[in-house]
């Protein structure tokens, strides 16, 4: 996806469109290109499909591009800041769009469309056209001073923590690492909140995939010594 992306941003030349506007033009053909490269190149069959959440990161903004339920959660001082709204069937608007096209949303272990899919919006999943679609949603935040970690990972994260638990943890082995910052081994910081997210997903039984990215905003932070 970052190369499709990196690419599209260099074909988006369209004259006068906001550097906001140019993003979301290159950022909703990346996702649209990605969906038709799972046909075209028979990457997976019609019946498979995959959520995507991308960053890109400039020395101001965080730009986020989301499609489906995985999420992106921003680590600033004492704050958890959504960046995305998953992308649920029974979401308001999400649930407006898909009865609009004729589809149904039903409850079976969840929302989900006719049956099936619990949630809206994803790359591949074609025989759910046009109720399951390959468009982003996108934001933008200013960084801050603050920022800490860009946390974005799959459900199978955020279906046993809560956004606030997440960043409570962030903030903990931060605290502990300052305090104490030798450990065991030499380890990069996003990787080590990385490993601990994904230990205690797992203590928790969670049932879905635990796919799992931290981005270390602290660009000067050193790496951690291990013991």
């Amino acid at each position: 996806m970052h190369q499709v992306v990196a690419e599209e941003w260099d074909r988006e030349t369209v004259d006068g469109l906001e550097w906001r506007q140019r993003w979301e033009a290159a950022l909703s053909s990346s996702f649209g290109r990605a969906d038709n490269e799972v046909v075209t190149e028979a990457v997976a069959p019609d019946m498979v499909g995959s959520t995507a959440v991308v960053a890109v990161l400039s020395g101001c903004q965080i730009i986020i591009s989301n499609c489906g339920d995985s999420r992106a959660v921003l680590c600033r001082g004492n704050e958890t800041i959504p960046l995305t709204v998953d992308q649920k069937p029974d979401r308001e608007d999400e649930l407006k769009r898909i009865e609009g096209e004729g589809g149904k949303v039903i409850n079976w272990n969840g929302a989900r469309v006719f049956g099936v899919l619990a949630m809206s919006r994803a790359i591949g999943d074609r025989y759910l056209r046009p109720w399951i679609i390959p468009v982003p949603e996108v934001t933008f935040t200013t960084r801050t001073e603050e920022d800490e970690c860009l946390i974005l990972a799959s459900d199978g994260l955020w279906d046993v923590m809560s956004n606030d638990e997440v960043g409570e943890v962030v903030r903990r082995l931060l605290r502990r690492w300052r305090r104490s910052p030798v450990v065991e081994g030499e380890i990069l910081v996003a990787q080590a909140i990385a490993d601990n997210l994904t230990e205690i997903s797992l203590a928790r039984n969670s049932s879905d995939n635990i796919s799992i990215v931290v981005v270390d905003l602290k660009s000067k932070r050193k790496r951690l010594q291990r013991r």
